[in-house]
């Protein structure tokens, strides 16, 4: 496994616990402004681990694609997870 997938692992990980800690916070009746907080933090996380997951992308899969004269693949696959990250 790369560092980089390593990275995101653990990083996965911590957000499973981040998720786990919502349930609870639901189970015991925790003020909603406080479990908002941290549904918004895990939000940000998974922002993160896709953006590492674009980046490490980008300078894998597309860069060989592009060496490869698959510059059409390797743009629809860019321009579509760029549109599936505004929604």
């Amino acid at each position: 496994m790369t560092n980089t997938k390593k990275k995101i692992a653990r990083r996965l990980k911590i957000i499973e616990g981040q998720v786990r800690g919502l349930q609870e916070m639901i189970e015991k009746g925790t003020y909603c402004i406080d479990v908002i907080t941290q549904t918004s933090a895990v939000k940000q996380a998974l922002s993160s681990v896709e953006d590492a997951l674009m980046e490490n992308h980008l300078n894998t899969c597309v860069a060989h694609q592009m060496k490869k004269g698959e510059k059409n693949t390797a743009v629809k696959e860019v321009l579509k997870v760029y549109k599936l990250k505004r929604k």
